[in-house]
């Protein structure tokens, strides 16, 4: 006879690789929701459902009328979450528009200064080579990146370019001891709600945007970047017929 008491092996962990995840929800709630997540977005058909259920029920077969009733209800629920990860994920627009050998306007963003709560804009760059590149001091893909893009504004500022960094779902002490400890030099932007960034397609920190000096966006990286990536995408962009 089958053993009545739900087995419930949870759902697996998600791996989150070298970016953090789900940063829609705010640094609070941050991995609440991304196990759940990794399940929902590798269903293909209601057979998966139904097999997402079976781990979470612990049986095979639902034989009596309150699994059953529980399982339409777990159905109905992972259901609902697919269709909002679906309909609420972030825009790919500049993704697809780079792939296809365009180089879309950058978007204006309306931000404030991080030291000062002035206000800015990314506008405030144009004729020059832009690395924007969003962060947060609570990520940790983010430290490790930080001496790399302090030396290559380093590198950019005397031909016309610069890091511009956006600190976004951060607390402003925690931002600037960040700055203090790694001792970056380039200019720091804030959005602290994180609703200009959305215009970029943002959820996963850190992401890079190149823009050049027609504020057209060039490149982009959804992740940290590197000495090849900076190399191939930025340097062309410095030179003098640029």
């Amino acid at each position: 006879m089958p053993d009545p008491t739900p087995a419930f092996a949870g759902p697996s962990k998600a791996d989150d690789g070298p970016r953090t995840r789900d940063l829609r929800l705010g640094k609070p709630t941050l991995y609440q929701l991304s196990y759940v997540r990794e399940e929902a977005e590798s269903i293909s058909d209601w057979r998966g459902l139904i097999g997402l259920l079976t781990r979470f029920l612990g049986v095979k077969r639902m034989v009596s009328p309150l699994p059953l009733a529980v399982g339409v209800a777990v159905i109905a629920l992972v259901a609902l979450l697919i269709y909002g990860v679906n309909s609420s994920g972030p825009s790919r627009t500049l993704d697809s528009q780079l792939a296809r050998g365009e180089k879309p306007a950058a978007p204006k963003l309306q931000l404030t200064s991080l030291r000062d709560g002035q206000p800015k804009s990314l506008t405030d760059y144009r004729g020059k080579v832009v690395l924007l590149n969003v962060w947060a001091s609570w990520c940790g893909p983010c430290r490790t990146e930080s001496p790399l893009l302090e030396r290559w504004h380093r590198k950019m500022q005397p031909l016309g370019g610069t890091v511009l960094g956006v600190d976004t779902l951060d607390i402003k002490g925690d931002a600037l001891g960040f700055i203090a400890k790694h001792k970056l030099t380039y200019p720091q932007l804030n959005d602290r709600e994180g609703t200009s960034i959305k215009k970029l397609g943002t959820a996963q920190y850190p992401e890079s945007f190149l823009v050049d000096k027609q504020g057209r966006i060039t490149a982009l990286q959804r992740g940290p970047v590197d000495d090849t990536w900076m190399r191939q995408h930025v340097l062309p962009l410095l030179g003098p017929s640029s």
